[in-house]
């Protein structure tokens, strides 16, 4: 298992060593949210706007595909306030080039709670992200994304529900 992920680990430092472009930018966004519930609650479930903001590393594989990872603070969850939940999360899309102009991008999300008073939401959750990049110049941007959770949220030990995040994020940002 060490060799394999050692092998793994290699592969990707030598990929993105020879990549074509290294580009830094930074993001932020609107972000629509609410929580799926299983079984269907007892109390409103409302959804909440919040935002997002944070900064990106894209590595160019080829010119029409590249990897981009970030970091990014992201509020999420419900309307009410116990039901709120705010995330540092890490994306990491595979991006593929429609042109010269837009961008679509897939891969999976993990996030890590970023509050301590709230005990009723996991640690960690896990998403896939999905969207669509149009750029505007050579350096902003505007773009799409949708999260869907894929892990609970809930801390199966305080509560006895199930709760997955769904969020579609509106976001802009520059490219350094």
């Amino acid at each position: 298992m060490k060799s394999l992920l050692l092998t793994l680990l290699f592969v990707i430092v030598t990929t993105l060593s020879f990549s074509q472009e290294v580009s830094y930018g930074i993001r932020g966004g609107l972000n629509i949210s609410n929580l799926d519930f299983d079984p269907d609650p007892t109390f409103s479930n409302q959804h909440r706007n919040g935002f997002a903001f944070g900064g990106f590393v894209d590595y160019g594989v080829t010119e029409q595909f590249s990897i981009q990872l970030e970091v990014q603070y992201s509020a999420e969850g419900a309307k009410a306030d116990e039901l709120r939940a705010d995330y540092i999360q890490m994306p990491i899309m595979a991006r593929f080039s429609l042109g010269e102009k837009f961008t679509v991008g897939i891969g999976p999300m993990v996030s890590l709670k970023s509050w301590e008073e709230q005990d009723v939401f996991s640690t960690f959750t896990f998403s896939g992200v999905g969207g669509v990049e149009y750029m505007i110049t050579d350096e902003l941007f505007v773009d799409a994304r949708v999260h869907y959770g894929l892990s609970n949220i809930l801390d199966k030990d305080l509560t006895n529900l199930e709760a997955q995040n769904t969020t579609i994020q509106f976001g802009f940002g520059i490219r350094i």
